[in-house]
């Protein structure tokens, strides 16, 4: 009976932890997603993209946020960030292009509105089936 009960304990505390919600934080390098495959296929390369600084210029639109998601089932946290990553930065490109904006300045991650400047990495939140990225910056002309 003892060992019974013991085995549903500790069945339960396992489902219980397989179950629970994760939320990794990572921080990635911005080159190496801005010079992926995949971002040769995304991104606009006449939107230029300044990460952690300002640069001179007319700024038509100051801090703009893109928060965007990917399924990360069946990929690595790596990669999943990497996707949502390019189409945060990829949104941004596209506001910059319909506003006749020719480049995206002090872009820093904004993830739950907390911000964290780099010029050299984002920062991403890995759960078991979601990834997030999010991103704010400055439309400049």
């Amino acid at each position: 009976m003892k060992f019974s009960k013991k085995l549903v304990i500790s069945l339960t505390a396992i489902l219980v932890a397989a179950c629970a919600p994760r939320d990794t934080t990572h921080y990635l390098s911005i080159n190496d997603a801005l010079n992926s495959p995949k971002a040769k296929e995304i991104l606009n390369p006449k939107i230029k993209l300044y990460f952690g600084k300002s640069v001179k210029g007319n700024v038509l639109a100051e801090g703009l946020i893109s928060n965007r998601k990917t399924n990360a089932s069946n990929k690595t946290d790596e990669d999943s960030c990497q996707i949502a990553f390019l189409s945060a930065v990829r949104q941004f490109q596209d506001r910059a292009e319909s506003k006749g904006a020719t480049k995206v300045s002090n872009i820093v991650s904004f993830y739950k509105r907390k911000t964290y400047s780099s010029t050299t990495q984002y920062e991403c939140h890995a759960g078991h089936s979601i990834s997030g990225v999010a991103l704010k910056g400055d439309l400049v002309k």
